[in-house]
């Protein structure tokens, strides 16, 4: 059983920065495929931000996060990196980490991923 727990999140003003991370535990993400953030808004659904293969470093991103945000892996400390910059009061959200065991490229969809962690608050203000 694998375990994601993600961190980093707080509140920063528009404009600035923030990175979150995602830690697993239980099995490495070297048994994982794809590794994806999330983001869900209040009231509103959740929405794919980022994603990367985890064998081949290829990275996906939203539109809507393209050139702002930037997501890495550090394989030895088993941890998933989200770094955002130049954000924006619609940048709030709780953010998700998810892994997914068989590849997809179906990477932006919620269901391609079989693990989620508890999610981590990110509020920019304007």
């Amino acid at each position: 059983q694998v375990q994601l727990v993600e961190s980093g999140g707080g509140l920063v003003q528009a404009g600035g920065s923030l990175r979150v991370s995602c830690a697993a535990s239980g099995r490495t993400f070297n048994n994982y495929r794809i590794m994806g953030w999330f983001r869900q808004a209040p009231g509103k659904e959740r929405e794919f931000v980022a994603a990367i293969n985890w064998s081949s470093g290829a990275t996906y991103y939203a539109n809507s996060v393209k050139g702002r945000f930037s997501i890495s892996r550090d394989n030895a400390k088993n941890t998933v990196y989200l770094q955002m910059n130049s954000l924006k009061p619609e940048d709030t959200a709780v953010y998700y980490c998810a892994a997914a065991r068989l590849y997809s490229d179906a990477y932006y969809q919620r269901s391609t991923y079989d693990y989620w962690g508890q999610g981590t608050q990110v509020t920019v203000s304007s």
